[in-house]
């Protein structure tokens, strides 16, 4: 199991990744330029959301990090397909 300083470094790793690949979608515009700026957003309100749910019900630190970890990971797939 990773320490939290070196699970939080690999988020913000690899989360750099899914920015660059938004980016590049958001850049070609179009309809899928817009339906990723719509999903952004939402995905953020639910990861939030998630989060502060996670904590309040006596999760770690660790456990919402692992948890982006995932989302990112997911993301990281469906803008490479």
């Amino acid at each position: 199991m990773l320490n939290p300083f070196s699970a939080a470094f690999l988020l913000a790793f690899e989360a750099q990744r899914v920015i660059e690949l938004r980016l590049v979608r958001i850049a070609w515009g179009g309809a899928e330029a817009q339906a990723e700026l719509v999903s952004m957003v939402g995905e953020k309100v639910v990861a939030a959301m998630e989060a502060t749910t996670t904590l309040m019900a006596g999760g770690t630190h660790g456990e919402v990090v692992a948890r982006y970890r995932e989302l990112v990971a997911d993301n990281t797939r469906r803008l490479m397909a």
